[in-house]
């Protein structure tokens, strides 16, 4: 399954560091590490949210494939419109949804505030 994830400047820099191999771990208030099945809901995250909060204004979508039948036990939520569709994740299980994840972490694009 490929999926995609906003992120900001200091959570890139992490996946820079890890190789563009894993997401890192959630901050102690952060109980859900929410991925989302699709590019535009991912890019409206991340060009509305990450930019405007941010402390470089800065926001950019993520893509990368994950291990189908592993992410298949994860329920798919709907927040919003039919395609604010996203898994949650429960922090405690990032290091093994990390190890699903198949090849590299891609930045597919970038926001910044104009």
């Amino acid at each position: 399954m490929i999926l995609y994830r906003p992120v900001g400047t200091k959570e890139l820099e992490l996946i820079r560091d890890s190789g563009y191999r894993k997401y890192p771990p959630r901050l102690p208030e952060q109980l859900i590490f929410y991925p989302v099945l699709n590019e535009r809901y991912a890019a409206e995250i991340a060009s509305q949210w990450n930019v405007k909060y941010n402390d470089d204004h800065k926001g950019y979508v993520t893509k990368f494939e994950i291990e189908d039948a592993y992410v298949a036990q994860f329920e798919v939520h709907t927040v919003g419109a039919a395609y604010h569709q996203e898994l949650w994740i429960p922090a405690k299980e990032l290091d093994s949804f990390n190890s699903h994840i198949i090849g590299l972490i891609q930045v597919c694009s970038e926001f910044s505030a104009s």
